[in-house]
């Protein structure tokens, strides 16, 4: 399926005041920039131009490919974790922007990145271009920008950020350079106008504007460099990395259920099986854990598998944190299918094909229906993706099972599915993993048992 790339971008000079958006749509595989919108806007505030850059630049990636993945890049950080559902929308004017964003394409194909505004000056110059077009009485010109070429350019200055230093006066233009040609009366821009570009920014209708013998146009060694980074961006932060500072991470404390009679006997216990509850050990496990995460203190909520040894655990521990526990479906084990309540060795034995597949394919199923790797991934990152919308910023006990706690772990360190074998997960073991704002997260703790000693 076709990636698009959205860049947006808006600012108000003042705060409210004089405000434009600029939003960009990229050919993810090539870097080549495919469509260009921008608008003055009036007096309005920050927050609403950079929407109206997310709407036009939604709207232009649609026109382009309805079928097409689209990834959204913007240095807002408060748009990006709205829109990505992690932040409420508690402002009345943004509440119509973002439902008017959602209702473009599919929630399915589009995702939100933030990125820093240094990696945004495309937008960010679209955006200047529409409010100095509309100082002087004019409409954004997309036969007259340069935003494509000045972005692209090597060595070139980057722009001021979001608006904070847009109320500077705006650069002269060189003499090669032509003034927008809008009519006398000053006429805006349609919204959502949008310039659909060919090759490396001309215009499929118009000639393309004059250009100063000292401003090279994007080039496809440009454009390689910018698909490089698009790819770049998808991956994990390189190691040792500092995370950008953005607030209080939403931090999952990851409790797997104490020991059941099944447990020292390493019987496949799943979703599909008999259900079993805590033995006294695992009760005894429990109540130490509970003692631990009292004595720390940070525990703000508590949510549970459905499954009877997920709720007596968390049970024991809310009632000494005094929390309520809520329960998240998403969260239950594996369904082993055939498999339930036997062993290992007993398993190989009697369906030996069938476990040499699940050992070696995410997507092979235990004997009998039961659910494969990879459709326990998916409801995992479900039910992840729910906590982290309904508890940002906050502290959640998840009391869980070996392969849901696994698979968080596994997905925010982009391990691939064999990881889960080479993890170890003791009974009432405690794995912490913590969910920042631009989407990263970072294991803190893995398997730790101490408070059972």
């Amino acid at each position: 399926m076709r990636e698009l790339i959205v860049e947006a971008d808006g600012g108000s000079r003042g705060n409210p005041g004089p405000a434009g958006y600029g939003a960009v749509v990229i050919d993810a595989a090539t870097g080549e920039t495919l469509a260009e919108a921008a608008e003055y806007l009036g007096v309005t505030t920050n927050n609403v131009a950079e929407y109206s850059g997310l709407v036009a630049g939604l709207r232009a990636a649609r026109d382009l490919d309805p079928t097409a993945t689209v990834r959204v890049r913007m240095d807002s950080k408060l748009v990006v974790e709205q829109m990505s559902g992690r932040w409420q929308i508690k402002h009345p004017a943004m509440r119509p922007l973002a439902a008017q964003a959602r209702s473009i394409l599919p929630a399915d194909q589009v995702t939100y990145e933030w990125i820093p505004r240094a990696e945004n000056k495309h937008a960010d110059r679209l955006a200047n271009e529409a409010m100095d077009a509309g100082k002087r009485g004019e409409q954004w010109s997309p036969s007259q920008s340069t935003a494509d070429l000045d972005a692209g350019a090597a060595g070139s200055a980057p722009r001021k950020g979001r608006g904070e230093l847009r109320d500077q006066p705006p650069p002269a233009r060189s003499e090669t350079t032509p003034a927008s040609t809008t009519d006398a009366q000053g006429s805006l821009a349609a919204p959502g106008s949008v310039a659909p570009l060919k090759g490396r920014g001309e215009l499929r209708d118009q000639p393309p504007p004059a250009r100063s013998q000292t401003t090279s146009a994007s080039t496809p060694h440009t454009n390689d460099i910018r698909a490089a980074r698009n790819v770049a961006s998808e991956a994990p932060a390189a190691a040792g990395g500092a995370p950008p500072d953005l607030g209080t991470p939403t931090t999952l404390v990851l409790l797997r259920h104490g020991e059941t009679p099944l447990t020292p006997q390493k019987r496949f216990s799943g979703s599909g099986g008999s259900n079993p509850p805590l033995s006294d050990t695992g009760r005894h496990q429990a109540d130490r854990v509970a003692t631990a995460l009292a004595a720390r203190g940070t525990v703000q909520d508590i949510i549970s598998s459905p499954l009877a040894r997920c709720r007596e655990t968390a049970a024991i521990v809310a009632a000494r944190l005094g929390l309520d526990v809520r329960i998240e479906d998403g969260l239950r084990e594996t369904d082993f299918g055939a498999w339930e309540g036997l062993t290992f060795a007993e398993v190989r034995e009697r369906y030996p094909d069938d476990m040499s597949a699940w050992l070696s394919s995410p997507d092979a199923e235990p004997t009998g229906g039961g659910e494969s790797f990879e459709a326990v991934a998916h409801r995992v990152a479900a039910a992840r993706d729910k906590l982290l919308a309904a508890h940002t910023g906050r502290t959640v006990l998840v009391v869980s099972h070996v392969t849901p706690i696994k698979t968080l772990v596994r997905l925010a360190l982009g391990a691939p599915p064999e990881a889960l074998f080479r993890m170890e997960l003791s009974a009432a073991s405690l794995s912490v993993v913590a969910y920042y704002g631009d989407g990263n997260a970072s294991v803190r703790l893995l398997n730790e048992t101490s408070a059972l000693r």
